[in-house]
């Protein structure tokens, strides 16, 4: 390993974005990474049948799309697949509920609520870029016209409320309500919390900004891109090196895609930020179920299969509770399902390959495949039929994949109202450490998880600043 400006620790989108940006800055960069392939959460590989492409994290990227830090990055290679439907929700006793790209023709679907999809995550859609840019930088900097501002504060007002509260003021339809309980629920939060309304109301309004794209081919395309594009500036990019102590690294930046955890077994830290570091709070974990199928899921609904993403879960009642037992520290029966269905939008990952999760209290040692298929045959009935293969990952296996899934949590710690703006402490700039020179980057800072690459984004920002 040669000399170098800057080392980042960690690949996934954080640190390859953060990577890449000092690339570009003309910094000589070497990106280490303690597993055997780069991507962290973009990583994809074989886990049921030969030649059926499965990502063992994240699938639906919608955030790389409306990301200032990924859209200005032009990557070579990369090609987004949009499914015909971004999501749909289906229900017990009626039809699915779908979302489109067309906020129009996803309101028709509303019934008595269609003016009410196109008041509230309509305008989160029509407010654009500007206002997505703004979410993703809450602490700045900021360079979006005066518009955005006032369209920041409607949506403020609206997202700050918890998803329970914003369902039933803003809707009157089962199906209404329980859409945006399925969306909200991506925050692994009770939907009694406060600002649960933000995450559904952004991330269905990303539905009609920018759709719900999938990778072609899957997520370590992208990650690879990344790599790629670091090495083509003069980077080098090293797998298989664990970090165990900064004193390893010997370079006057050092950027850090982990967690408050590893961060503080690392380095020797001030007294005040160390307690302030372990106040840090994650939260539920998730069960991951991966499946090779012999042909496409039989949803009862057959609209539900041109959908790439599916919430299972049935009500805004039925969702909410089953996330408070999550978060409360209880496995519940009926959990909300997250299902992604690569094949609706993408032929080349070897046939039909699917996924789900669900949410279960940090740590939980308790196997959900059977609770898992049981919704799934709730609303696909004969879905076990189409089982060819199975790969479960608890979280203390998605812990053993990535460090970073301290406890099965794929957010990087709690994204609740205290936690969104203190990641991973108070501070305009938490990017920054105490130590000279070293900085965090990952999901557990600003703006939280996702495929948005912002943490990495802020963190060269700084190291370029000083």
């Amino acid at each position: 390993m040669s000399a170098a400006d800057a080392i980042v620790v960690g690949s996934g989108p954080n640190g390859l974005v953060a990577a890449v940006t000092l690339a570009r800055a003309g910094r000589k960069v070497v990106l280490l990474e303690a597993a055997d392939g780069f991507g962290g959460g973009l990583r994809s590989g074989e886990l049921t049948l030969p030649g059926r492409v499965h990502d063992l994290g994240a699938t639906v990227v919608a955030m790389a799309l409306a990301s200032p830090a990924f859209r200005g990055l032009e990557l070579k290679g990369v090609e987004f697949a949009h499914p015909a439907v971004a999501a749909a929700h289906p229900l017990d006793d009626r039809p699915a509920v779908l979302v489109h790209r067309d906020a129009r023709r996803t309101a028709e679907g509303l019934g008595r609520d269609a003016r009410a999809w196109l008041a509230t995550v309509g305008a989160t859609a029509r407010a654009g870029f500007p206002l997505v840019e703004l979410l993703l930088k809450p602490l700045g900097p900021w360079d979006a016209p005066p518009r955005a501002f006032a369209q920041a504060i409607r949506f403020g007002l609206a997202g700050a409320l918890p998803a329970t509260t914003f369902a039933r003021r803003a809707f009157r339809t089962t199906e209404a309500r329980a859409l945006i309980a399925g969306m909200a629920a991506h925050s692994k939060l009770d939907l009694r919390s406060p600002i649960s309304a933000g995450y559904g109301l952004l991330l269905a309004g990303l539905a009609h900004l920018v759709g719900w794209p999938l990778v072609r081919g899957g997520s370590q395309v992208l990650a690879d891109a990344l790599v790629a594009e670091l090495r083509s500036l003069g980077g080098e990019a090293v797998s298989g090196h664990r970090v165990r102590r900064l004193a390893e690294l010997d370079a006057p930046t050092v950027v850090l895609d982990v967690t408050p955890r590893q961060f503080l077994a690392m380095a020797e830290l001030p007294a005040g930020y160390r307690r302030r570091l372990q106040r840090f709070r994650y939260g539920a974990g998730v069960f991951k179920v991966d499946w090779a199928l012999d042909g496409p899921v039989p949803w009862r609904d057959p609209a539900v299969a041109g959908a790439g993403t599916v919430h299972l879960g049935g009500t805004l009642e039925e969702i909410a509770l089953s996330e408070a037992e999550a978060v409360a520290g209880r496995v519940s029966p009926r959990p909300y399902v997250l299902v992604v269905q690569p094949y609706a939008a993408d032929p080349t990952r070897g046939g039909h390959t699917l996924y789900a999760y669900c949410h279960v209290p940090h740590g939980s040692p308790v196997d959900m495949t059977g609770t898992i298929e049981t919704q799934i045959e709730r609303y696909a009935p004969g879905f076990r039929d189409r089982v060819l293969a199975r790969h479960t990952m608890s979280p203390a296996d998605l812990e053993a994949y990535n460090p970073n899934l301290v406890g099965g949590d794929i957010s990087g710690g709690v994204a609740d109202l205290v936690q969104f703006l203190r990641r991973p402490v108070w501070s305009p700039a938490p990017w920054r450490t105490p130590l000279p020179g070293v900085f965090l980057c990952s999901a557990s800072t600003p703006p939280g998880s996702a495929v948005h690459g912002m943490g990495g984004w802020q963190a060269a920002r700084l190291a370029l600043r000083d």
